[in-house]
């Protein structure tokens, strides 16, 4: 009995690493992956260091909308950046070994990153409210001042409170098997591996979860309920055309966004499955940052035009 208890002991102990399987259920597509999300990773990159470059050069963009919308798309780069390297490096090498700590550093910036993009979604959505509902009164509520505290809130705010659940996660036992099926870590599948009751740690982060996305998701709902009350009260249909225009980028985004982390992280453990788990993280980690530009360049007037002038002083 006590040989099998200190055994048990060693083997919970034991593991100094886990192991990304990622796409290794596809070996044969690994190059073509690579390829793929490499062409994917630059285009983020490239994408949204535009619309942080056209924001801080145009002057017609010099408003508190791009300000938000500056921020979001650096806040875009570092998300992608946490995940996207790691898993071409995986995919390269056809290892996925990473210790402990660097595991952990992983999803803590990923759950970091995530959930200021929760916030700042909410800060945009609370500046296009002040703007339809309140014209008269917008430059005075959302002066440079009051853009830039937002954003600081929607950055950090979520800091402590995610180091604070890493730790506790990682502190965990974890035992008998080290692979994880899935391309980075995530915190469901982290969960699964960790032994004895892991109760109070899933209910943790279903409180985080509510917090960090269904109170900001609520919001949006009230804010966006208030906005398209207001504008069908416009009596010109160019003007109720140019105000939904205004807003019709975020709102996808934010459906896009909340629709796959709530499915991710709000949903009962036993009902995911990992490959079900995995697929929905593509969405949100790689393939809606991908999208996000794409969205808010090609339905806005406003910045397609920055980007012309842009474009033809380089050609000048």
């Amino acid at each position: 009995m006590k040989n099998k208890l200190k055994t048990e002991k060693s083997n919970m102990t034991s593991i100094t690493e886990f192991v990304l399987l990622g796409f290794s259920d596809i070996p044969n597509s690994q190059w073509i992956l690579f390829g793929i999300f490499l062409v994917i990773y630059l285009t983020i990159l490239m994408c949204n260091s535009i619309i942080i470059m056209i924001t801080r050069i145009d002057p017609v963009l010099q408003t508190p909308m791009y300000f938000f919308l500056n921020n979001f798309s650096f806040l875009e780069i570092c998300y992608v950046t946490v995940t996207i390297p790691r898993m071409l490096m995986d995919l390269l090498t056809q290892k996925g070994n990473i210790s402990l700590v660097a595991c952990a550093a992983q999803m803590c910036f990923v759950l970091m990153f995530g959930g200021s993009e929760c916030l700042l979604l909410t800060a945009m959505a609370y500046d296009r409210y002040v703007a339809i509902c309140n014209p008269l009164h917008y430059p005075l509520v959302m002066n440079y001042k009051v853009c830039v505290q937002l954003a600081i809130a929607s950055w950090v705010s979520g800091v402590p409170v995610v180091i604070g659940q890493t730790c506790q996660i990682f502190s965990l036992p974890f035992c008998g098997s080290n692979r994880i099926n899935h391309f980075f870590c995530d915190l469901p599948p982290i969960l699964k591996l960790a032994c004895g009751n892991t109760f109070l740690n899933e209910i943790a982060v279903y409180l985080v979860a509510v917090v960090f996305i269904m109170v900001p998701f609520l919001l949006i709902i009230v804010s966006y309920g208030k906005i398209i009350a207001n504008i069908l009260k416009i009596s010109s249909a160019s003007g109720r055309a140019k105000a939904f225009s205004t807003c019709s980028s975020h709102l996808i985004v934010v459906v896009l966004f909340y629709g796959t982390a709530t499915i991710t992280y709000l949903q009962p453990k036993p009902n995911q499955s990992e490959g079900t788990g995995k697929v929905i993280s593509l969405f949100y980690t790689v393939f809606i940052p991908t999208l996000n530009p794409i969205i808010y360049t090609l339905r806005n007037k406003d910045i397609m035009m920055a980007l012309r002038k842009l474009v033809s002083k380089l050609l000048q």
